[in-house]
């Protein structure tokens, strides 16, 4: 009889055929139960399993795969809980987690086991409504889908003073800029900055966050800047010498 690197080294020669032990109805059947999935589609949803999000104009492949055969990859998706969404106007896939109700509680209080939930803190999302605003102005200007919304360092400084106020060290405005585009790089929003000091804002940003919540934030900090700003005028004044 032969052993197992026989059968790898000469498989012409020592395999015998799968089949041959099965009747006729159970061969059948066992041909039909496993299809194997093709390497294009395997090779799309890994990606999306890895990154969580292809953009057309960084791998157009995949993307085109993607588009072109969702339900399969959606197939492969399913059984984790997960989906492809496709923003075709902007070349986006991105995964997402399906709305599911698990064992009667709300789903608010469920999270996936495979994704790694990191909420943004307050001042990342105040970030991520400036670059939300950044954006949708940009594809107003250039059209829905036109690429490279880029934003320079020096332009959201000011912006994000506008909010959390001054720092009083342009070193310091500086590494806090960086610091939170840094973390909303990890989320799939923003690029490193570049040699010009400027990011590139990812249209995955459109999908993020509700534009009222964002909106709504935004007031929330320019009202707790003013009402601050109020307390401070209303501060006595220190007396000089007599």
């Amino acid at each position: 009889m032969s052993g197992i690197f026989d059968r790898l080294t000469h498989p012409q020669e020592n395999v015998e055929d799968p089949d041959e032990s099965l009747t006729p109805s159970e061969a059948e059947q066992d041909s039909d139960s496993f299809v194997f999935t093709s390497r294009q589609i395997k090779e799309a949803a890994q990606e999306l399993l890895k990154h969580g999000l292809i953009e057309k104009g960084r791998k157009p492949n995949i993307y085109r795969s993607i588009i072109s055969h969702q339900a399969q990859v959606d197939q492969i998706l399913e059984p984790l809980d997960l989906a492809v969404r496709l923003d075709d106007i902007r070349g986006l896939a991105f995964v997402v987690v399906l709305r599911l109700q698990i064992d009667g509680s709300p789903e608010e209080d469920w999270s996936h086991p495979l994704i790694r939930r990191q909420r943004l803190s307050l001042e990342q999302s105040l970030l991520v409504a400036i670059l939300r605003q950044q954006f949708i102005a940009h594809e107003q200007e250039a059209g829905v889908g036109a690429e490279e919304a880029t934003v320079a360092l020096e332009d959201l400084i000011p912006q994000v003073q506008l909010y959390l106020g001054s720092l009083g060290s342009e070193l310091a405005e500086q590494k806090r800029i960086r610091n939170l585009l840094d973390a909303l790089k990890g989320h799939g929003i923003v690029s490193d900055v570049d040699t010009h000091e400027q990011v590139v804002i990812r249209p995955l940003i459109t999908h993020l966050a509700n534009p009222e919540n964002l909106q709504s934030l935004l007031h929330a900090f320019k009202a707790a800047s003013r009402s601050e700003s109020r307390e401070h005028d209303k501060e006595p004044q220190s007396e000089g010498a007599q």
